[in-house]
């Protein structure tokens, strides 16, 4: 078997993948909440910086003015050593001071307070965070709006971040390992069953055919219940195949001691009158033993279950036809009347053209042996119908099962070997046909008819 066809590599792959996405979403996800968390802390800052620096503007000389304490720059100012800017912009959007002219932001305040801003931006092949806050100078002489614009470099955001996100990592392959850790244990205990029902098969002897008696789950219960069912028809079928080779071996031995029975009171004769007797005992007896040996094997081949016969089309009149032709010589010797009545139009079949010889010539075989005068072969064309009717003693109800059954005769003191009927069943199975023993003409003789499925127009 290909290592690749491991049911629990099939299992581990069908849950690894999802569980693999599922991590890569989860680390995704841990990004960008570390670069959120990250902002939101930086954020703070250039609030606190914005305010202290808003709370410094004043108005001086018909004009707004500014003196910066180092301490507001210096709250923004962390191990990252980033750059630092701010600016005081006036109503009409121009520049007072500052050490860089940042720019604005377009966001309309309709809050008409104290209100902050923060954007994302590339200003002068920098990445930058910048806060804007628009403020108002309040005292009792003058009312004016300005806007303190701080931004700094990003170097410390990203090294947050960072150390956020491998935090987070740290936790996420905990808990991956931690997951594939009771995957894999669970997969292992899941298909332990599997692997007890694997073991207890291939411990048991080739020739037991006893069920299975193991405890599993009701997934696997069901198919050990499943095997104990494919073990019962294997019983059966021995059973049936012991039976039969018990009954064949029986079937032949009698004729065959017979045969040596028969030669060796031959031998001890001197008169050829009586060797000409026991020639003649003795051909019958080889006659009778050489078709119940081809009726064995005709059986046999019919029973096997790898037989896939291959149907062709046949026309039921011809093949009627032609066994009463082959039959008729033998019939006429003792006296019975053979013939044959077929519809008017061709009967189209799907068989196999042998086997429905095989069973037609049995048909008339046993009629004939078991004392019919009178044997007349019929075909039908709707639905497709072969009928051998006769006027011998016939079956009585009672017993037609039980003559389809090897090695049982119709009678007690017959020719026959008790396989006619039985073959005849056989391939009525394998062509999907029914087979129907009733009484014959004026509940005499016997009435056998093969109906064969219709064939699609």
């Amino acid at each position: 078997m290909k290592r690749g066809d491991s049911l629990y590599r099939r299992l581990l792959a069908w849950l690894l993948v999802p569980l693999l996405a599922l991590g890569g979403l989860m680390v995704v996800q841990a990004w960008l909440e570390a670069r959120r968390t990250a902002d939101r802390a930086f954020d703070r800052l250039l609030e606190a910086a914005s305010l202290a620096i808003a709370e410094q503007v004043q108005w001086q000389d018909e004009r707004l003015w500014l003196d910066l304490p180092p301490a507001a720059l210096e709250m923004l100012a962390t191990d990252a050593e980033e750059r630092v800017f701010y600016s005081l912009v006036d109503r009409e959007g121009r520049f007072i001071t500052g050490n860089a002219e940042l720019p604005g932001d377009t966001r309309r305040d309709d809050t008409g307070g104290d209100t902050l801003f923060y954007r994302n931006i590339d200003w002068q092949g920098l990445s930058l965070r910048l806060g804007v806050r628009r403020s108002r100078l309040e005292d009792w002489r003058q009312s004016e709006p300005f806007e303190i614009r701080v931004a700094h470099s990003r170097e410390g955001r990203d090294a947050l971040a960072g150390e956020l996100l491998r935090a987070n990592l740290a936790y996420i392959l905990a808990m991956a390992a931690l997951a594939v850790g009771v995957l894999l244990a669970a997969i292992r205990a899941a298909l332990a069953p599997l692997t007890r029902l694997r073991r207890a098969i291939r411990a048991r002897d080739p020739r037991t055919l006893a069920p299975l008696d193991l405890p599993l789950p009701r997934e696997l219960a069901e198919l050990r219940e499943t095997l104990n069912e494919l073990l019962a028809r294997m019983r059966r079928v021995r059973a049936n195949q012991e039976r039969f080779i018990g009954d064949a071996s029986h079937q032949l031995r009698t004729p065959l001691a017979g045969l040596s029975a028969r030669a060796e009171l031959a031998l001890r004769q001197e008169d050829p009158a009586r060797w000409h007797d026991a020639l003649v005992a003795m051909q019958a007896t080889s006659a009778r033993t050489a078709r119940l040996a081809m009726q064995l094997l005709s059986l046999t081949r019919l029973d096997n279950p790898e037989y896939q016969p291959e149907f062709s089309a046949l026309d039921l009149n011809a093949l009627a036809r032609q066994m009463v032709r082959e039959h008729w010589a033998s019939c006429h010797r003792q006296g019975i009347d053979l013939g044959v009545e077929c519809a008017a139009t061709p009967v189209r079949v799907a068989g196999v053209e042998w086997q429905l010889e095989e069973a037609l010539g049995n048909l008339i075989d046993n009629a004939r042996r078991y004392g019919a005068r009178c044997i007349t072969v019929r075909t039908r064309a709707t639905p497709p119908t072969l009928e051998v009717e006769d006027d011998g003693p016939g079956i009585p109800e009672s017993r037609r099962m039980l003559v389809l059954r090897p090695f049982h005769r119709g009678q007690d003191g017959g020719e026959g070997s008790g396989l006619g009927l039985a073959i005849v069943d056989s391939i009525a199975r394998t062509h999907g046909a029914r087979l129907r023993l009733a009484a014959g003409r004026q509940a005499h003789g016997l009435h056998v008819t093969l109906t064969f499925p219709e064939e699609p127009s």
